[in-house]
């Protein structure tokens, strides 16, 4: 027997987590977290809950950036894993046809129905990969439209399609694809012109910014591609399994059906990496065209028993659970409360997005005070006041969010969807606190504030 013991090793060096992430993994991580105030000691998880060694709750309205859509360690998923495991299946033999992959294949493609194949792979970022490459090759045309501000991973080729020039600046050469505002139609009809476009590749509700697509471009956007012969890819590895209240958020807009859609992060369980890229029959049959072709395209890990197995065990609860009929109700109920204190604080610009995915935004206020304070913070870094507000709220409320992305003053809230009205009244409540801290316009928030202030300076 072997003499690892993970409880040992565990119990022994865990409290060396900062310093070993410090020495051996990205150094800026830990700094940015005690820099912040979040580098915090979280002993165990469960549900949409952690636990410090205290004993004391933490709210998470992040979800590991969408990952956990049904919490952590959702039983029904824990003894799949366990199950697959205990079976001893003869996984990732290669050259055989496992029943597991056919089987979360076949459970997809039921949610879009004019879908008709899957490719697994390991994550967003590959699922993304995917997408370009089959449309690439299927169109015969090399370039792939994108929208600003998008987010489709940080591999080479995603990154070809990221609309944020701080994930592309120092790894160029990228892939010649080519951006385009969100919602302008006149633009993507101007380089559909050119007859060298694949295909449009977006988000329907843009993570950064928490951005939906104007009503009715989706579907305008997908007539345009496919009267040049190019292709509709649907980003759904943040939007999709029930996020924003529907199964797949493209499906908000009647008529829209992609000709490629990618998923990811909340088929885990939380637990197994698994992307999946979702595609019309024509497509996969001219990648895969013929026997020589056979692993043109190909994932080592893909299709891997565990992850086949949670993918299974995600969708049976979503089903049992009603968790897309939850995200819908929870999400317009929290929405609904958020949007009602924009009257109350002037620094409260806007609340939007769908489901489980919402945008809480700040804006310039008009009493001179708060506008002073304003101003300095934004003479620093645009930002700073979002992060003026994620930081009380983990540091007093005990509540996990995150800013939705550089340079923008808006927090994103994407919490598993299994939270109810406790976790909705409790994430009120303590919104509402600071928000009252910060309109009284003094206090350790802004004293925070200065804090930032510095620290972006000397970043400069």
């Amino acid at each position: 027997m072997t003499g690892f013991d993970l409880a040992e090793l565990l119990a022994e060096r865990g409290g060396e987590r900062y310093d070993l992430h410090t020495r051996h993994l990205n150094h800026q991580l830990p700094r940015m977290l005690r820099t912040i105030g979040f580098d915090k000691v979280y002993e165990r998880a469960e549900g949409a809950y952690f636990w410090d060694a205290e004993g004391q709750d933490y709210l998470d309205m992040l979800a590991g950036f969408g990952v956990m859509g049904l919490g952590r360690h959702h039983p029904v998923v824990r003894r799949a894993l366990h199950d697959v495991l205990d079976a001893g299946l003869p996984d990732l033999t290669r050259f055989d046809c496992q029943p597991l992959p056919g089987l979360l294949a076949e459970k997809l493609l039921s949610y879009a129905p004019h879908l008709d194949r899957v490719f697994f792979g390991n994550s967003g970022t590959e699922a993304v990969e995917t997408a370009l490459k089959f449309a690439r090759y299927a169109t015969g045309k090399p370039r792939v439209l994108y929208c600003t501000h998008a987010f489709h991973g940080l591999t080479t080729g995603s990154l070809s399609v990221n609309g944020e020039d701080g994930f592309r600046d120092g790894f160029a050469p990228l892939l010649p694809d080519t951006a385009i505002e969100m919602g302008d139609l006149e633009a993507l009809a101007k380089e559909l012109a050119r007859g060298d476009v694949a295909a449009l590749v977006v988000e329907p509700i843009q993570g950064k910014g928490v951005l939906p697509t104007p009503p009715g471009f989706l579907r305008a956007a997908q007539e345009l591609l496919h009267r040049h012969k190019g292709l509709l890819i649907a980003d759904e590895v943040q939007t999709g399994l029930g996020r924003t209240g529907d199964f797949f958020a493209y499906q908000h807009e009647e008529g829209v059906t992609p000709d490629l859609v990618c998923v990811a992060k909340a088929l885990s369980g939380g637990y197994v990496p698994v992307g999946a890229t979702l595609g019309k029959d024509w497509i996969f049959k001219k990648v895969y065209s013929s026997m020589d072709r056979v692993l043109v395209h190909s994932a080592s890990f893909g299709s891997n028993a565990q992850a086949m197995a949670a993918g299974l065990a995600v969708l049976s609860v979503m089903e049992d659970e009603q968790i897309v009929a939850n995200a819908r109700h929870t999400g317009d109920l929290l929405r609904t409360r958020l949007a009602a204190l924009t009257d109350k604080y002037e620094l409260l610009h806007e609340v939007r997005g769908r489901g489980l995915m919402i945008g809480i935004e700040f804006g310039r206020p008009k009493s001179l005070g708060l506008r002073s304070r304003w101003t300095m913070l934004q003479a620093a870094r645009k930002g700073l006041f979002a992060q003026l507000v994620v930081v009380p709220l983990l540091q007093r409320h005990r509540i996990l969010t995150q800013v939705s992305g550089d340079h923008l003053e808006v927090i994103k809230l994407i919490p598993p969807l299994t939270i109810g009205e406790r976790e909705v009244d409790r994430f009120v409540d303590a919104f509402t606190a600071v928000m009252d801290e910060a309109h009284g316009g003094g206090g350790l928030l802004w004293d925070f504030g200065r804090t930032l202030v510095k620290q972006a300076v000397a970043n400069r």
